[in-house]
């Protein structure tokens, strides 16, 4: 049974990637317009693939240094050390850093192959808006599904690969590992660079000239749809693949410790089997995304993602059941699923028009840009209530739940993490959507296409910003079960070589522990998006710049330099990784190694609390003023240009960084770190054992 699973999801993830190939080549093959429409998609092509090659780059080195120190490090074999010597085992060390590496090498080739797409896709859903809704629609949805379904091939095929050749979720860590350095790294340096253009064309552009958001006469405007697909789409693909990975290999890792003989098999790859039916279940789903007579692109993404969430249901209880597995790690995986979908539904009333939050903060803005920052800010912190309520509640019926069915707790709590991730594919292409449709609004108005295929675009842009929040609402939650399942694994972990971990807070280090877990997010959003606006300065000072020396760009004689925008975005996003990636990586091994595993547990702790409070906070809040925005310019409270507007822009300005730059960075944090502490906690614990 075992290697039937494994040969299963390895072809399931072959598959996955198959129709991904298909699908791409299915969008190419669709109009790519107006000469000057493919001119203006070339810019934001040339720009997005170059700061891809720099980034890339960069995370080489990185990468291969960390694969250098892992390949040492677990050359000592730490389960058989002693007081006198130290059994060495190089090949477990070359196992770990192959692992790790191929980790990092399958997440950015998710990230790459979703943004290529999504950069000729941008063009194509412009050109067939000039059809209607629904051809431009299918277009768009059609290239997220590529990102969807690559990450989750590329994530299955790995981790079954790996537990095929060496039946050892430990290695698996290495994978996940990888996968989270550069996730972290991408998704942190794409929010900067996307947010730093947007501020700096929004405020000059908006602002102070008065000219349309995606005007072809504002040098940063290019740098601003650039960034929508090294942020939203390379960066996000990124995201979701590190919670996709983590939460399953946390899963096996405690598969293998609470369980023994045949049991322990099956419940190591149970996991695995979730995540082949989600496969499933999502390119089923993905059949269903269809936009009907009545034009609603929201309702065509939510029904694809309760219909794919219904069949993954279907499944899991057939697996369960046809396999002969206990019954309680079925309610632990429907408890997963139907939280993520509550959180993510939570998120689209706090961020979406037609509720009182966004139209609320829309209302105020006609009082200035002060009010408009302290409503949305209020409805944000209002938001988190009901996410942590929802994460409270999959936790403990997961538990219970799990318990009263004759199974560990604790291995319920990881398999509703697992379960909430598994439709991934389908979630994560409606997420790639939105910035697909963004740029095709952006490409319509700066090819001087008709006002009805702007209009036709905006319909559709209002859409994907809905969905992008409904998957930072379900990225972060997915991100905080991971999180809780990956600290169960670190005690397991260390527990294993012959340390017993007791977490109290009446111990003096493990309070300290807390406290230093618990400052970190902040402080690395604080980082982040303080990057945002140093890099957001330099952009206002460089159109400002160019508007003064030349005149002939707002008279439309001259074409602005773009390349300089795009170039001062890319330069300081890739500056700016240094210390978020040292917080990330070399904090957590700092104080388990000087203040021991305890102390290391309290930070852990301390950091997932602080994490997914501040990540929902900024997430929900930075959409709230988006939209509220958005719900201005369709005429509401004065319309474009009026004070109400302008008010907002701020408003939407300060959200910026919160939504697609701190925000879904923070969940990639902590999960970076927990993996960091679980993967080292062997050497930790000998430390200090030792």
């Amino acid at each position: 049974m075992t290697n039937t699973i494994t040969i299963v999801a390895f072809s399931m993830g072959v598959l996955s990637l198959l129709v991904a190939v298909y699908l791409y080549r299915w969008v190419v093959r669709q109009d790519a317009g107006t000469e000057r429409a493919q001119e203006v998609a070339a810019w934001i092509r040339d720009g997005a693939q170059s700061y891809l090659r720099r980034l890339y780059s960069a995370l080489t080195l990185v990468a291969v240094a960390l694969g250098v120190v892992i390949a040492i490090v677990f050359s000592f074999d730490i389960e058989h050390i002693g007081l006198e010597t130290v059994a060495v085992n190089p090949t477990k060390g070359l196992m770990m850093a192959v692992a790790f590496l191929g980790g990092a090498i399958c997440s950015a080739a998710a990230g790459y192959m979703g943004m290529t797409v999504a950069v000729a896709a941008n063009v194509r859903s412009a050109t067939a808006a000039r059809e209607g809704i629904r051809p431009a629609f299918k277009v768009a949805f059609y290239a997220g599904a590529v990102m969807g379904l690559a990450m989750v091939g590329l994530a299955v095929i790995g981790m079954s690969l790996i537990y095929m050749l060496t039946q050892d979720p430990e290695i698996i860590l290495g994978f996940s590992f990888g996968a989270s350095a550069l996730a972290l790294l991408a998704k942190a340096g794409g929010g900067i660079y996307t947010k730093a253009a947007d501020i700096a064309a929004d405020l000059v552009g908006k602002i102070e000239i008065g000219i349309p958001e995606d005007d072809p006469r504002n040098p940063a405007v290019v740098a601003d749809n650039v960034g929508d697909n090294v942020g939203d789409v390379a960066g996000m693909g990124a995201d979701i693949f590190d919670s996709y990975v983590a939460s399953t290999v946390a899963t096996m890792l405690l598969g293998q410790s609470l369980f023994s003989g045949e049991l322990q098999f099956r419940y190591i790859l149970f996991p695995l089997l979730l995540c082949t039916l989600g496969i499933a279940a999502s390119l089923i789903g993905i059949q269903f995304v269809r936009v009907g007579r009545n034009g609603k692109p929201g309702t065509a993404l939510n029904l694809g993602t309760v219909v794919t969430c219904l069949i993954f249901g279907g499944f899991a209880a057939a697996a369960v059941f046809l396999f002969d597995y206990n019954p309680g790690v079925l309610w632990a995986t429907l408890t997963g699923l139907g939280t993520g979908v509550l959180i993510g539904f939570t998120s689209d009333y706090f961020t979406s028009e037609g509720y009182k939050p966004v139209n609320e903060t829309a209302r105020v803005s006609s009082s200035g840009a002060a009010i408009n920052i302290i409503t949305g800010f209020s409805y944000g912190l209002i938001s988190i209530v009901p996410s942590i309520l929802g994460i409270v509640a999959a936790t403990l019926l997961s538990y219970y739940l799990a318990e009263m069915a004759g199974i560990s707790g604790i291995y319920g709590v990881s398999i509703s993490a697992v379960g909430m991730l598994s439709v991934s594919g389908m979630i994560v292409s409606s997420d790639a959507y939105g910035p697909i449709v963004d740029n095709a609004r952006g490409i319509a108005e700066m090819a001087g296409m008709e006002q009805e295929v702007i209009d036709t675009t905006d319909v559709l842009d209002a859409a994907g910003n809905t969905a992008k929040a409904i998957t930072k609402g379900f990225a972060i939650s997915a991100a905080a079960l991971t999180v809780l399942a990956l600290f169960a694994a670190y005690a397991e972990v260390v527990g294993a070589r012959g340390m017993e971990l007791v977490i109290s807070l009446r111990e003096p280090l493990v309070i300290a522990g807390v406290l230093l877990g618990a400052v970190t997010p902040p402080f690395f959003g604080a980082l982040t998006m303080l990057s945002v606006t140093h890099n957001a300065f330099d952009m206002i000072e460089e159109v400002r710049r160019q508007f003064r020396e030349n005149p002939g760009i707002l008279a439309g004689t001259e074409t602005p330099d773009y390349a300089r925008c795009v170039g001062l975005a890319a330069q300081g996003a890739l500056s700016s990784l240094v210390l978020p990636a040292f917080l990330a990586v070399v904090l957590p091994l700092l104080v388990g190694f000087l203040l021991g595993p305890e102390a290391l547990g309290g930070f852990l702790g301390g950091s997932i609390f602080t994490g997914v409070i501040f990540a929902l906070l900024m997430a929900n809040a930075g959409g709230m003023w988006d939209n509220a925005k958005k719900f201005i310019e369709t005429g509401q409270y004065g319309g474009p240009g009026s004070d109400a507007h302008k008010a907002a822009v701020v408003g939407d300005t300060v959200g910026d960084p919160f939504k697609d730059t701190a925000g879904p960075s923070l969940n990639t944090l902590i999960t970076v770190m927990s993996l960091v502490s679980s993967l080292f906690a062997p050497v930790i614990a000998a430390v200090h054992l030792f």
